[in-house]
């Protein structure tokens, strides 16, 4: 087909997540600074009278039924709020893991937002395109923007754009899918890093990391218990040489860790993923949008 727009939907990392506590809908007020990472699923577009979705990639299995994906359902909020929105086909390239921590189908959701936004003259910062965001889920009003940030909230308060150096990572899922209701199901709470300042995130890498070992993922342990070889995972991580910081994304099970080097990272990715075949292992550099 002729598509007349391509998106990359990137995948996004939490360095740090933490949980403040449960609302009285139920949900968790959390705190997590965010980075995006240069690997990505990719969602093409190009107006038609009626609106559909195709899904392809190694990941398409995975991702259940068509008319659940978050891609629909972000096209469904958003015309539920902008009469006479029009649509179109989208062809969903899915190369990012599912159920993994790193918000693939969110960044999808945002990705089609964006092409909805263009295909429909709607300016980017339309309230109504960041309304359809959260209704769509916690993580999509992050991922239009794709850009490095403090997320509080439920993922609906975003601080200013921040400038982070690059970071060198290796990302590895290790093929458990982890649903976010049944890690939070084990939380058994209790902070264990205190908040977050946009003022105070260093620019510098070792700074940055000096100050990301103060900040962790207050879930690891539930999603550890859920998944228990997201432990393994992570010490593998920690044995490679030359990392300066390993922890999981979000509420797992994708782990990465952090390197001084992109040679270093890529070295390392190698190893573990001829050490760990049916791992999905790759290196990856994380920071705003580009």
């Amino acid at each position: 087909m002729t598509t007349a727009f391509v998106e990359q939907a990137r995948a996004k990392i939490n360095l740090t997540l933490r949980v403040n506590g449960r609302r009285a809908d139920g949900y968790h007020d959390l705190e997590s600074l965010v980075v995006f990472a240069d690997l990505a699923d990719t969602l093409a577009f190009e107006a038609a009278d009626v609106t559909t979705l195709d899904v392809t990639g190694p990941y398409a299995a995975a991702s259940g039924a068509t008319a659940d994906n978050l891609v629909l359902k972000a096209y469904r909020a958003l015309a539920a709020n902008i009469a006479g929105l029009k649509g179109g086909r989208f062809i969903l390239d899915k190369q990012l893991p599912v159920a993994a921590g790193i918000g693939g189908g969110s960044a999808d959701a945002a990705a089609a937002l964006r092409h909805l936004a263009r295909g429909n003259g709607i300016a980017f910062d339309d309230a109504r395109l960041m309304l359809a965001a959260l209704r769509t889920g916690a993580d999509v009003p992050v991922c239009l923007a794709s850009r490095a940030c403090i997320m509080t909230g439920v993922g609906e308060r975003l601080s200013p754009p921040l400038r982070l150096p690059a970071l060198h990572a290796v990302l590895v899922n290790p093929g458990a899918a982890l649903a976010t209701r049944d890690v939070f199901a084990m939380y058994k709470g209790g902070n264990q890093a205190p908040a977050l300042a946009a003022h105070a995130v260093p620019h510098e890498f070792a700074a940055l990391i000096d100050y990301l070992d103060a900040h962790g993922n207050d879930l690891t342990e539930a999603a550890i218990i859920r998944a228990p070889v997201v432990a393994d995972v992570l010490a593998a991580l920690r044995a490679l040489p030359g990392v300066r910081l390993a922890r999981m994304s979000g509420s797992g099970s994708t782990c990465f860790a952090l390197f001084a080097a992109a040679e270093e990272a890529k070295t390392a990715a190698a190893h573990l993923a001829a050490a760990h075949p049916p791992w999905w292992v790759a290196p990856a550099v994380l920071g705003g949008r580009s």
